[in-house]
């Protein structure tokens, strides 16, 4: 029955807005590693710096942005803010000078982000019917990753044809002016949904801010040891990947992404989103061991590509898992959700940067992988204990 029911417009309208957005900061985010380490002189300690201190100033923000979504009628500014403030500092970028200006640019970058995303998904998880939410984050989250499909093949082009780093970074504002007007056109168009919710919203407190839920905690220790993707770009280079093909990288992985987002959405609604999730995590496993032991640059590759599998598998239904379980107070919950995982992702990005650059980027993807496993191991039992629902 599922099958039949319609995604809401609104659900499309920011799946279009991901897209768009996606668009731009990917034509950035994959020179980054290029960038820090080549133009300005840093090192992978800086890399991992750069996405974990990017991770975490967008998790403080995303705690009262979710705690402020749960008032539907605020989702509208906080969403059209979060563009605007990521499509404005984003280009500023080119004309940094040293690593720790491009780490404070992108954690201004990142706090739009962190303003956008709660009161985004809360509205997605409030227009859409339980049966099909998978299916809506899915879309949600593919179209996301076609954009960043697009970018990155942008950059290339550009690269290419003579431009620079800084130039193509330049650029990435024009299509960060058309996600805000975009932004705006979703937002007016769920403003009559949003006062139907808004008439029966629970007031703005709830024990998630005090007691977050055992299987989001599951969630954010697997943010803690997972690589961050500067990292994996870095590591994709020392097997021999040329600078100028990492956009063509980039733009490869995010079709991965893309197509298994679409399929761990619908399999999120068939099977669980536990279930699915799990298998993310044992995807990620083999193939972060897998990185550990390449050699060369088609195994850089092909290993780079698979890892698009692990994105298609989590994304979905973890944002399915976390609206499940909100007792009404959807915005409160995906703050909680993206505040944890992302200062998870920053102990966890410093961590494995010094390891990367103390040891090799080998030992990172090992330690990575085997605690990665533990999770894998305990999940089953942690679900079991918590009474998370399989389906």
């Amino acid at each position: 029955m599922s099958e039949r029911q319609q995604l809401p417009r609104q659900v499309k309208l920011f799946g279009a807005v991901s897209l768009l957005n996606d668009f731009a900061s990917e034509m950035v985010y994959p020179l980054l590693p290029a960038f820090v380490t080549g133009v300005l002189g840093g090192g992978a300690l800086a890399l991992g710096a750069l996405d974990g201190a990017a991770d975490a100033a967008s998790a403080f923000v995303k705690f009262f942005a979710g705690r402020t979504a749960d008032r539907p009628a605020r989702r509208g500014p906080l969403i059209i803010i979060g563009y605007f403030v990521a499509a404005a500092i984003r280009p500023v970028i080119a004309i940094t000078a040293a690593p720790w200006q491009v780490i404070g640019l992108r954690v201004v970058d990142r706090l739009g982000k962190g303003l956008r995303t709660p009161p985004r998904d809360a509205l997605i998880a409030d227009v859409t019917p339980e049966p099909i939410r998978g299916r809506a984050f899915g879309l949600q989250r593919g179209l996301d990753h076609v954009g960043a499909v697009i970018g990155p093949l942008v950059a290339w082009w550009m690269l290419t044809t003579g431009a620079d780093v800084r130039r193509v970074i330049l650029v990435s504002f024009v299509p960060g002016v058309l996600v805000v007007l975009l932004a705006y056109w979703a937002v007016k168009d769920g403003r009559g949904r949003s006062r139907v919710v808004e008439e029966t919203a629970p007031p703005p407190t709830s024990t998630i801010l005090h007691r977050p839920p055992p299987a989001l905690i599951a969630i954010a220790l697997f943010y803690l040891v997972r690589m961050p993707e500067t990292l994996i770009i870095l590591h994709a280079q020392h097997l021999g990947i040329a600078v100028a093909l990492v956009p063509l990288l980039w733009a490869a992985v995010h079709v991965i992404k893309a197509s298994t987002s679409f399929v761990g959405g619908a399999l999120s609604d068939r099977i669980g989103p536990a279930r699915t999730m799990w298998m993310g995590w044992i995807s990620y496993v083999a193939l972060a061991a897998g990185m550990a032991l390449a050699h060369g640059p088609l195994a850089g590759w092909i290993l780079f590509l698979a890892l698009g599998v692990v994105a298609g598998l989590t994304e979905s239904p973890e944002r399915a898992i976390v609206s499940a379980g909100t007792g009404g107070h959807r915005g409160s919950a995906f703050g909680m959700y993206h505040a944890l995982t992302g200062v998870a992702a920053l102990v966890g990005g410093v961590a494995l940067g010094f390891v990367f650059q103390g040891r090799s980027g080998d030992s990172a993807f090992f330690v990575s992988a085997a605690a990665a496993l533990v999770l894998v191991i305990l999940w089953p039992f942690w679900a079991r204990a918590h009474s998370v629902r399989p389906r």
